[in-house]
């Protein structure tokens, strides 16, 4: 077992990405309840959504104090530079074992965080993210390579997630000893949590293969596309953050199912900025009723290996075996 298992007692080396909108009560509780770490999306900082889905979580697992040690959210940095309502309700409310800040500089919230009792857990890109998530006082490193689903670096200022992994690993063990690091971005069965820990990492944390669970928060037609789709469907760009009105810094983008409206503007993102109107309106009815082809699915590379929606509890037992099954593989 991992020092990153050992220190929130879990079950197997695993994190549930605090996916905005997606991970939502029953999904963390769901996880940290069958021995991963469940953090909540607390995403872009939404106070009503945060509370009632925290206060969801806890509820299902109150009487379980291993599983409540194993709770905790997650919440975008530069959205809380605007409005941290939903971080102070959270620490004046609950005793979350985790907290976790992505997609910007994390220093200005650690403090809140650290001294509410709660581990800070801090997502990097590249490695001049890597100091100033120590210098804030992260004890976790997530290191999220441009596979993963979802919100995260361009191709263009990311890094793959098993070229990243070994290279913070070593920066880690020469700077700052005792850190534990997850490795990110197309991870979705034990064989890919067993090649993470083989390159270093002290665990993973998981997004778009707990997504396709029962407890997720996305719509089920949603997920039996995913389900449907290989891993070649899938790309990076900044075509729904603009047809959403979502100011995300240019640094980062994000990865999709390339669906007809995707398709339609990937390669003229200058053009959809200039004039993004009818695009809009086209998205919105297609969110309206419902219409994949014209509505975003963000979800990763690996969606490749999603065949099927199961329960969370489920997953995670059998991903356990998985990754047990790929280690004494690799030892021989």
């Amino acid at each position: 077992m991992t020092g990153f298992a050992e220190h929130f007692d879990l079950k197997t080396p695993l994190a549930l990405a605090p996916m905005a909108l997606a991970a939502g009560g029953a999904l963390a509780s769901a996880c940290a309840k069958a021995g991963a770490l469940g953090l909540v999306g607390g995403g872009y900082g939404d106070l009503e959504w945060t509370a009632r889905e925290y206060q969801l979580a806890v509820d299902n697992i109150s009487d379980d104090a291993a599983a409540m040690g194993r709770l905790g959210c997650g919440f975008i940095s530069w959205k809380l530079a605007e409005d941290s309502a939903a971080l102070d309700w959270l620490i004046a409310n609950h005793k979350p074992a985790a907290i976790m800040l992505s997609f910007g500089d994390p220093r200005p919230f650690a403090k809140r965080i650290l001294d509410s009792g709660a581990a800070l857990i801090c997502q990097i890109h590249s490695l001049k993210d890597l100091p100033l998530a120590i210098e804030a006082g992260a004890k976790v490193i997530v290191a999220q390579g441009t596979e993963a689903g979802g919100h995260g670096a361009t191709q263009d200022s990311g890094r793959g997630t098993f070229a990243f992994i070994p290279e913070v690993a070593d920066w880690i063990a020469a700077n700052a000893p005792g850190t534990y690091l997850l490795g990110a971005g197309g991870i979705a069965d034990g064989r890919g949590v067993a090649a993470a820990l083989a390159l270093g990492a002290d665990g993973v944390m998981m997004g778009s293969r707990l997504w396709a669970t029962k407890e997720c928060l996305a719509a089920p037609k949603a997920k039996e596309i995913v389900a449907e789709t290989d891993g070649d469907g899938t790309a990076r760009s900044a075509v729904f953050d603009i047809l959403r009105r979502k100011n995300w810094p240019g640094i980062f983008d994000f990865r999709a199912i390339r669906n007809d409206i995707h398709r339609e503007w990937e390669n003229r993102i200058d053009q959809l900025k200039n004039a993004p109107e009818g695009a809009r309106a086209d998205y919105e009815e297609g969110a309206r009723n419902k219409d994949y082809s014209r509505v975003h699915i963000g979800i990763g590379e690996s969606i490749g290996l999603i065949t099927d929606i199961q329960d969370a509890a489920t997953l995670i037992d059998t991903i356990r075996t998985e990754t047990d099954r790929a280690l004494q593989r690799i030892g021989g």
